[in-house]
Parts: structure tokens; C-alpha cells; sequence
């Protein structure tokens, strides 16, 4: 093949090619071609092998945020019921230091010699490494924990009904009304309900009286529970030995807090009418191992 250059100022050019040189230059040819049209697919299809990357990764990261929050609910769940539980073994210590104390005075032991308003003394060398305690470790422990208080304070709620039954604490005998002045508005049992008009079941007495005078505690013993509760506005409830507890609702101002001891005759609120009432007055509520009695007897 013969390859003819032609010039405008002639001249002209002749190349001779050889049928092994054209074939050599056809070959690259087609090499060029081909790298070129490799190249041209590659930049056409990149962005879509760039989406698909990115649809991976993002499935990944859709993943292990689900397995983060999972971890995270488990952890609040943990969490909850352990804050429950000490609450609760608060509670439970709350209501035994108070009887503690409540029996130390009631046994007239040495002032300090019983002290439970402090922590018991404690200490010695810390020895090896110390490491946080797993979560499964601190569930079995505050387990048994909660375990031993309840044991313990039905240990000690024994021996109050013991001291007084040997006449340690005569007060503790539940007696008398809980009021200074006032009278007896309201029975034990079934009757017309006040507000509705209708019969209903009414598990207390009513005593009216002077709003603002005294509510008073009928025998000693540990404040269970002083609050807001529904139906009875301010309730104060009153924990004695024998399995007896007394309350006292419709307070316009309670003056006890959780875990007070309180001796007979304290006044523990001042007469109102919150919750659900007509009027001033204290609704007198009994109740023996959790069971509501006739307050009758007691206030005569």
C-alpha cells in the first residue's frame, strides 16, 4: 500500500507500507479503540456503581443504628427497673430505721448507743485492683439486698408488737378520737353518699369540726405515708404494732412527713377539706393486716 502526502507547493510525498506494517498499524488501531471505548463505559456507568455503593452502605448504616437503639432500650429498661428497686429498698429502709428508733426510745436505750439517723460505721485498706461491677452483679446483689431488708423488717416489726405487748410503749395502744374538738358527722358502713346521693360503702368515720383546729395521732407509731392521695386529699397514714394502721384524710396542711415517729396525741395536720369533701372534717379510717374495721370501738 502506497500512502501519497500531497502539498500545496508541491512536492509531493510518497510512503510505502508493507502488508506486515499495515496490519501493525491496524492492530494498534483497534487497541486505541478499544482502551478508549473501555474508558468511555466506565465514566458512563461510574455514577451507578457509585449509587449502589452508597445504597450498601447506607442499608449498613440504617442497620447498626437499629442495634443501637435496641442496645439503648435495653439499657433504659435495665435501668428503670434498678432505679425502681432501690426505690422501693429505700422505702423499705426508710420504714425500718424509723421503727428502729421508734423502739430505741420506747426501750429507753443509751442516747448514740442506737443512732439510726447515721450511717453504720465502716471501713478498712482497699486491697488489689478494684474494677465496676457488672450489670448482672449489681442485679443479684441489690436482689438479695432487697431479700434481707424484707426479712429484716418484719423481724423488727415482730419485736415492736413484742415490746409492746410487754407494756414497753403504752401509747401504742390505739384509742380515743383524732380530733381536739369536734363530732362525730359520719358512721362506719353503708350510707347516703354526700355528694352523689346515692348508697355507697364508706370505710371510715367523719368527725366535723373548726377549720384550722388540730388533727391529732390516737396512739404512737411511724408515719407510713403523708401525701396527696386521690379521694382523700392530704392523707397521713399512721403505722402502729399489732398490725394496726390509722388514717387521717382531708387535711388542709399536713405537719408529719414520711417515716416521722410520732407519740399519742401529736398533732399531725390541720383540719380542711381537700380531696373529696363537703366540708372541714377528718375522714378516720382503721385498718388491722390490711383490712378495714369499724373505728368505733377504738375512738370509744
Amino acid at each position: 500500500m502506497k500512502i501519497i502526502l500531497l502539498r500545496e507547493a508541491g512536492n509531493n510525498v510518497a510512503i510505502k507500507l508493507s502488508r506486515r506494517a499495515m496490519l501493525a498499524v491496524s492492530v494498534s488501531a483497534l487497541l486505541v479503540s478499544g482502551v478508549a471505548g473501555g474508558f468511555l463505559v466506565k465514566t458512563l456507568t461510574a455514577d451507578s456503581v457509585d449509587a449502589e455503593v452508597v445504597d450498601s452502605w447506607r442499608a449498613r448504616l440504617q442497620e447498626q443504628d437499629q442495634l443501637v437503639e435496641s442496645i439503648a432500650a435495653r439499657s433504659d429498661a435495665q435501668s428503670a427497673a434498678v432505679g425502681k428497686q432501690l426505690a422501693q429498698m429505700q422505702a423499705r429502709l426508710l420504714r425500718m430505721e424509723a421503727i428502729g428508733e421508734h423502739m430505741a426510745d420506747a426501750a429507753d436505750l443509751t442516747a448514740g448507743e442506737f443512732d439510726f439517723s447515721k450511717p453504720p460505721a465502716q471501713g478498712g485498706p482497699a486491697v488489689g485492683q478494684q474494677t465496676p461491677m457488672a450489670w448482672s452483679s449489681i442485679e443479684q446483689e441489690l436482689s438479695g439486698f432487697a431479700s434481707q431488708l424484707k426479712r429484716r423488717e418484719q423481724e423488727l416489726k415482730i419485736l415492736g408488737e413484742v415490746l409492746a405487748s410487754e407494756g414497753i410503749s403504752q401509747t401504742s395502744e390505739v384509742s380515743g378520737r383524732p380530733v381536739r374538738w369536734g363530732w362525730l358527722s359520719s358512721n362506719y358502713g353503708e350510707r347516703v353518699d354526700p355528694i352523689t346521693g346515692q348508697n355507697a360503702w364508706h370505710s371510715g368515720v367523719d368527725f366535723a369540726g373548726k377549720d384550722g383546729s388540730d388533727v391529732i395521732a390516737v396512739a404512737s407509731g411511724v408515719v407510713t405515708f403523708s401525701g396527696k392521695r386521690y379521694g382523700y386529699g392530704n392523707l397521713v397514714e399512721i403505722s402502729h404494732a399489732n398490725g394496726l394502721v390509722t388514717r387521717y384524710a382531708h387535711h388542709k396542711e399536713v405537719l408529719v412527713n414520711t417515716g416521722d415517729v410520732v407519740k399519742k396525741g401529736d398533732a399531725i395536720g390541720i383540719m380542711g377539706s381537700t380531696g373529696r369533701s363537703t366540708g372541714p372534717h377528718v375522714h378516720f379510717e382503721v385498718l388491722r393486716n390490711g383490712r378495714h374495721v369499724d373505728p368505733a370501738k377504738y375512738v370509744r
